[in-house]
Formats: structure tokens, C-alpha cells, sequence
């Protein structure tokens, strides 16, 4: 019996009552969609599943992107990628520094992240004290509060957002991250979302420009641009939009992001080891309406 636990806070929602490795049934998955878009961030507990049975769940939301550096992946399901500080034999085994730093995942391909799947199997402790947090802002919350005079000057606004952007940030902070080569820029080039979008489940307005990726308001021109780019990036991470996430062992995340914004916490250290499993899942069906209906309808639709 599914069951959801709403946090009480800003963002976040415990699911229980299913098991992931094991085929959904519609009108279940129906409730997991409707919790992520008003929920936004959703813990299933005990969760850890085998690559394969993570590919096929997260499927279930739309098509997986695949790494750019064609590294650290499950070498026989590679939609499945590795998160981790762990060394072995001289050689990381995963990627030791995602997503550190506020950014919405892959804003800056034409067609945008919807949702990620994590699934934890090992957390760093030191002294009893869970590290490596995971802190979530709600977008939602953030275009609600934001000035209205800011909400009709920005409104059919658009950026631009670059992956570089974010790859050369990690680099310049110390990243062991290498440079990208001309071949792996070609892939993911500049591309242009709303400023204010509507979100596919909710139905509602969501600031959709984040600090890892937008570069640029294009109707407005540049030094004017980098002042309300400043505008919005310290607006939504005020401390009343965000949510942090204490990581255990078998929690499997789902996380929209369209609707969130996010920063994994890097506080510890190399010998406090960290592994993750992930899925990033595009959103190439969600704003389709017929898979809206199927999917987040299915009663309806089957009448």
C-alpha cells in the first residue's frame, strides 16, 4: 500500500509502500508523479537496486542521458552512472565531485532535466554525523515571493544556459575535473529556456534560472542582465526555500528538476566514503500532453 509523508517543510515527502525493482502499477505511479511535482524532492527508503532495475525505473519517467566523458558508469548498464570518492587500485571508481555547487541538472540542453534517481550504498559519517547533504531549493516558492514588479519585467523573458558554465566553475574552485575538449563542447551547446516556466504537473509558475548554468537574460542587455542574474540567484536561495536532505544507506531520491534547484555538501573528507548510483532523466515526455494524460491520468484514460 502506498503511503506518502509529506516533511512539513518546504520541500520533501517520504514514499513507502512499494518496491522499485518490481514493475509499478499506473495508477501508483500516477500518485509518484502528482507527489513529485507538489512535493518536489521524494525519499523512497530501503531501496537498493540492482543497475538494471534502476535504468528500468527510471525510464519510467522519460529517456536517461548518458554521460559526456563516457566515464565512470556501470560497465554493463551504462545509463546507470557512479558518484564516488572511493579509489581503487590508484583510479576513482566514480565522479567524486557532482553537483557541488546550486545548479538545476542538465538546464542547458534543449530539452531539460525532469527528474534524477540516487540511490545511496555508501554515506560518509565522521563521529556518528552524517556528511555529504544534499540541500534543495523550491522554485515554485521562489517565483511566488518574487517582486512583482521583477515578475512583469521578466515576463516572456528568456536565458541562456552553458554547460561550460558550471564545468569550468568546478575547475577554477580545484576540481580534478580535465578540460573539456572541442568535441565534448560541440555536444552540449548554449541552449534557451523561459525565465518563468510553467511546470508540467503543477500547472504553476517556477522561476526556472539557476547559478550552475543561466549566463545571460537575452532581452536585456549585458551589464543589466549580470544585475538581475544576481537579483534572482540570491533571491532563491533564501533560507526560507530550501530543504536539506540527511542521506542514509538504501535511499533511493527522485527530485524534479524543473520545480528545484540543488547542491550536494562536500564535507568530507577522501577517506570518508561516499558511493552513489544515478539515472538523469530528460524531459522528453512530460510536457507532452498525451503522456500527461496516460501517465498522470490513467483512469481517465483507459475510459
Amino acid at each position: 500500500m502506498l503511503t506518502i509523508e509529506p516533511t512539513g517543510q518546504v520541500l520533501g515527502a517520504t514514499i513507502t509502500g512499494l518496491d522499485l525493482a518490481k514493475p509499478i502499477p499506473p495508477g501508483d505511479f500516477a500518485a509518484i508523479l502528482q507527489a513529485l511535482g507538489r512535493y518536489g524532492v521524494l525519499r523512497f527508503p530501503d531501496q537498493l537496486l540492482e543497475p538494471a532495475a534502476l535504468r528500468d525505473f527510471s525510464r519510467r519517467f522519460g529517456s536517461i542521458q548518458a554521460s559526456i566523458s563516457k566515464k565512470f558508469h556501470d560497465p554493463e548498464v551504462p545509463e546507470v552512472g557512479i558518484l564516488s570518492n572511493i579509489v581503487e587500485d590508484g583510479q576513482p571508481i566514480g565522479i567524486a565531485d557532482a553537483g557541488q555547487d546550486w545548479h538545476t541538472d542538465m538546464s542547458y540542453r534543449d530539452t531539460m532535466g525532469f527528474v534524477n534517481v540516487l540511490n545511496a550504498h555508501k554515506v560518509p559519517r565522521r563521529d556518528g554525523r552524517v556528511l555529504g547533504n544534499t540541500v534543495f531549493a523550491n522554485m515554485h516558492a521562489a517565483y511566488d515571493a518574487l517582486d512583482e514588479s521583477l515578475k512583469q519585467r521578466l515576463k516572456g523573458a528568456t536565458a541562456t544556459h552553458d554547460f561550460n558554465k558550471f564545468w569550468d566553475g568546478m575547475r577554477a574552485k580545484g576540481s580534478g575535473r580535465p578540460p573539456l575538449t572541442e568535441e565534448q563542447r560541440r555536444q552540449r551547446p548554449p541552449s534557451v529556456h523561459p525565465v518563468f516556466l510553467t511546470h508540467p504537473i503543477t500547472g504553476r509558475t517556477v522561476l526556472y534560472c539557476n547559478p550552475g548554468y543561466a549566463i545571460r537574460i537575452n532581452e536585456l542587455d549585458v551589464a543589466e542582465s549580470d544585475r538581475v542574474l544576481e537579483i534572482l540567484f540570491a533571491h532563491q536561495l533564501e533560507a526560507r526555500f530550501l530543504y536539506t536532505h540527511v542521506w542514509a544507506e538504501r535511499d533511493l531520491m527522485v527530485w524534479d528538476n524543473i520545480g528545484t534547484l540543488h547542491n550536494a555538501i562536500p564535507d568530507y573528507g577522501p577517506t570518508e566514503h561516499r558511493l552513489m548510483k544515478r539515472c538523469q532523466v530528460l524531459a522528453d515526455r512530460i510536457f507532452d500532453p498525451a503522456f500527461q494524460q496516460d501517465v498522470l491520468h490513467p483512469q481517465a484514460a483507459a475510459e
